[in-house]
């Protein structure tokens, strides 16, 4: 059976499922607002499609699953905003949609622990964004909607080891903050279990089994690098840019069991340790 996919907002990490999903015989479509990337595209086996609805309609009405990763604008949401009507008039023909949202819809827990159930309670205005296109999304009738609430993304060429590297790296402490996070591997692998098995409706959490304070990260790359780490530097004495300080305007566990009970994962990564020492590994092999 012939599987198309359309992927409006292709960046880093639906290029991680595509790399999974292209040596099974998928054909792939990506959007981009950037010419200069199609060169790119075309490398990595993708179809470029420019950020037009008449160059994205045809794949639309012939996709089986589409993959949303471009995220809300103070305007709404970008792709409802040009294919609204479109999706409803496909949404039965479609075999899987997957949205990529963020675990930011959940808003401070003070770091407790969160499922998938938690109240959306989002302290952020790029968290209310999300809430607001999550439910957009959810009001389209016969749609296979699958919500991936997103926890913090790394993996190759994304990560502390860069900014240790150039000595901007920085362990800001805030006690009590804690983050989760989610290699881009096992984004890719989960968002394909969901594909091999939908569910439309459910929601699904994406991260690693340890959440943990981003002062412990910093000193685990520096420690794996052999360099020293960066001193501490007290929350409150921190200059940040509001697009910082709101991620520590957050702390929260978010809970992945539903991953492995509905989906059968098993991550590759399930830990910062483990995902920063095989980005390593692969660095050091290019070499």
């Amino acid at each position: 059976m012939d599987h198309t996919l359309l992927s409006l907002g292709h960046g880093y990490s639906a290029a991680f499922l595509a790399q999974r999903l292209l040596p099974k015989g998928w054909k792939i479509a990506g959007t981009t607002r950037d010419p200069d990337k199609f060169r790119d595209f075309h490398a990595q086996g993708i179809t470029p499609l420019l950020w037009d609805r008449e160059a994205i309609l045809p794949w639309l009405e012939n996709a089986s699953h589409v993959l949303v990763s471009a995220g809300p604008t103070e305007d709404g949401d970008p792709t409802l905003g040009l294919l609204k009507t479109d999706f409803s008039a496909q949404a039965k023909r479609l075999d899987w949609v997957g949205y990529l949202s963020t675990t930011g819809v959940y808003g401070d827990a003070q770091g407790d622990w969160v499922d998938e159930s938690a109240p959306l309670t989002p302290a952020t205005e790029r968290g209310r964004r999300r809430v607001r296109a999550e439910a957009a999304w959810s009001a389209i009738p016969d749609l296979p909607l699958h919500i991936f609430r997103l926890a913090g993304i790394y993996g190759p060429g994304r990560g502390p080891f860069s900014k240790v590297r150039d000595g901007t790296a920085r362990r800001i402490i805030k006690p009590g903050q804690v983050f989760s996070r989610i290699h881009v591997e096992d984004i890719a692998q989960v968002l394909e279990a969901s594909m091999q098995h939908p569910k439309p409706g459910t929601v699904y959490n994406l991260c690693d089994d340890d959440p943990a304070p981003p002062q412990d990260v910093i000193l685990h790359a520096a420690t794996l690098l052999g360099v020293d780490a960066p001193p501490e530097l007290r929350f409150e004495d921190a200059e940040l840019s509001p697009m910082a300080r709101s991620f520590y305007a957050e702390s929260k566990r978010v809970r992945n069991d539903r991953i492995k009970s509905d989906l059968g994962v098993a991550l590759k990564y399930p830990d910062y340790r483990s995902g920063l020492a095989a980005i390593l590994a692969q660095e050091q092999a290019k070499q």
